[in-house]
């Protein structure tokens, strides 16, 4: 039998547009001879649609949205798609077989992950049945992305009678994701023995974003069908009973994984929220750079703007490679000086900070002027500000409130500084956008004369990898000595990153690209007595 696969990018809350898609999925899958088709993990509304589910009125618009699209499609295919079902019983992540113009079945996801970033088990009820179905000569069960991270719902599909297990899904990325989604897959064929099709979603919601990837495993593990990463489209697989064949499109990458994520985290929060261009701050630094080689990319040269806010700190260097890279790339470029704006908030400030030596306060009121001037372009022209601060900034604090910080997306949020470099150069190896110069520079925040990063921080490539250590995998300040780490700069890094909990706490959203971001995976308070780091000599 031929079976399709929808890869497709759906929108959180667009009910008719969703359906409307599926509809046209339906037709083509149809037309092109397939007899199945598998679509993602709640299709109908978007994933995740958070509380929006707990919403009767949302919920009712879904399940008419399913029956409209069952009565639509075409009556010989089996179309599968996802959707918050509401009964008596309580409130499912379900998806439902629509067949002759009818839901013919509906399978209600088992096990309801509670972890990372995800907060299904607050929403929703979980099921417990099998739910299977013939088609074509063929018996399929269905499991539903979580399901088959645990034992049991495989196992219940393969005891009901199913030849081939059908997965939709809505798994965000993450570094090395489709490595962890085929073990896992395989795990569950060794459990029940049933070859597995694996649909996934592609594109960007908030903080989450879907790689697509989506695949198949024949009985004995191989990976018969592997669609590509990053793209939507149908794709078609030829089964029988054990094995099937379909695409096989090689995955990209780490750093060109990484680049595609965040590329298209901005244009999906750019163009989902309906915003008409993006603004940033253009330093001359590598992390504005790589951030303005991602917009424009992401949504084209043509809508986004550059904005140089020179102090009388900024290099002249740092001028002339933002002016080289806005011309390399054919965005629109602008520079206000801050100098005139900054000294009349000194003057009005003179009287309250009489006897006072300048200090970090000064240099926060340069960081806060250019993030005035920002807002107010985007008020002005309805566009998105991009900050450009990176992973490695956030976790320490080395960010300014209100300032650096101040836009709607931080499209570098979870990159670690040294992986901003790698990216950058991953992005030149494409095309050079990035003036070399500004790869090679030392970084500075130039809020001083002769400032560097490294005045304020250890070495970024020892930074981050107590980072990691700490923020990402939870060792103990003296698990992270014993790998080899000076103790002083463990207390002083595990400090400053706790400290900073109130500033994240108010930071724009940004792309997830971690298996632990700073959102969603990870929550601490902002008021604690706890001091991991005191257990150190």
């Amino acid at each position: 039998m031929k079976l399709g696969i929808a890869q497709l990018n759906l929108s959180v809350g667009d009910i008719a547009g969703n359906t409307a898609r599926l509809l046209a999925a339906a037709k083509e899958a149809h037309a092109a001879g397939a007899a199945l088709l598998l679509t993602p993990e709640m299709s109908i509304c978007g994933y995740p649609a958070e509380d929006l589910v707990l919403r009767r009125d949302f919920t009712a618009a879904c399940a008419a949205a399913v029956e409209k699209l069952a009565a639509d499609a075409p009556p010989e295919l089996a179309l599968i798609v996802g959707y918050p079902e509401r009964d008596d019983d309580g409130l499912f992540n379900a998806a439902a077989l629509l067949r002759g113009g009818r839901i013919e079945t509906v399978y209600r996801k088992h096990h309801l992950p509670n972890h990372s970033v995800f907060d299904e088990q607050r929403v929703f009820d979980a099921g417990d049945a099998a739910c299977v179905f013939a088609c074509d000569g063929l018996t399929f069960g269905l499991n539903i992305c979580g399901d088959i991270w645990e034992p049991g719902p495989a196992t219940r599909a393969m005891e009901a009678g199913a030849d081939w297990l059908l997965v939709p899904n809505a798994s965000p990325f993450h570094l090395n994701k489709e490595c962890e989604r085929v073990a896992v897959a395989r795990a569950r064929l060794v459990e029940a023995g049933l070859p597995i099709i694996y649909a996934n979603m592609v594109g960007g919601q908030d903080e989450l974003v879907f790689d697509g990837a989506s695949f198949a495993l024949n009985a004995d593990g191989e990976v018969a069908a592997q669609c590509p990463a990053w793209q939507e489209g149908l794709f078609y697989l030829d089964l029988d009973r054990d094995t099937c064949s379909g695409p096989q499109h090689a995955l990209p990458g780490e750093e060109a994984a990484v680049y595609d994520a965040l590329v298209m985290a901005v244009r999906d929060y750019f163009g989902k929220n309906g915003f008409k261009g993006v603004h940033l701050g253009l330093s001359g630094g590598i992390d504005s750079a790589l951030t303005l080689a991602i917009a424009a990319d992401a949504i084209g040269p043509d809508r986004v703007h550059a904005v140089m806010m020179p102090s009388d700190y900024t290099a002249s260097i740092s001028v002339e490679d933002s002016r080289d890279m806005a011309k390399r790339l054919g965005v629109r470029y602008s520079e206000i000086a801050i100098r005139p704006i900054y000294d009349a908030f000194v003057t009005q400030l003179a009287g309250e900070f009489a006897g006072l030596a300048a200090d970090t306060t000064e240099e926060n009121l340069q960081a806060r002027t250019r993030g005035t001037l920002l807002m107010a372009l985007s008020n002005k022209f309805g566009t998105l500000v991009l900050t450009t601060g990176n992973k490695s900034e956030m976790a320490v604090g080395y960010a300014t409130l209100y300032g650096d910080m101040a836009g709607g997306f931080g499209v570098l949020k979870d990159v670690a500084k040294t992986r901003v470099y790698r990216l950058a150069n991953y992005r030149n190896s494409l095309s050079a956008v990035i003036p070399q110069r500004i790869i090679d520079r030392p970084p500075s925040a130039e809020l001083r004369p002769d400032q560097t990063d490294q005045d304020s921080l250890p070495p970024y490539d020892v930074l981050d990898a107590i980072l990691e250590a700490y923020v990402e995998r939870d060792l103990s300040a003296r698990e992270i000595v014993a790998q080899g780490f000076d103790g002083a700069i463990v207390r002083r890094v595990i400090r400053m990153v706790d400290l900073a909990e109130y500033k994240r706490r108010q930071a724009p959203p940004g792309p997830r690209i971690s298996p632990r971001n700073f959102g969603k995976d990870r929550r601490y308070p902002i008021t604690s007595k706890y001091r991991p780091e005191g257990n150190l000599p």
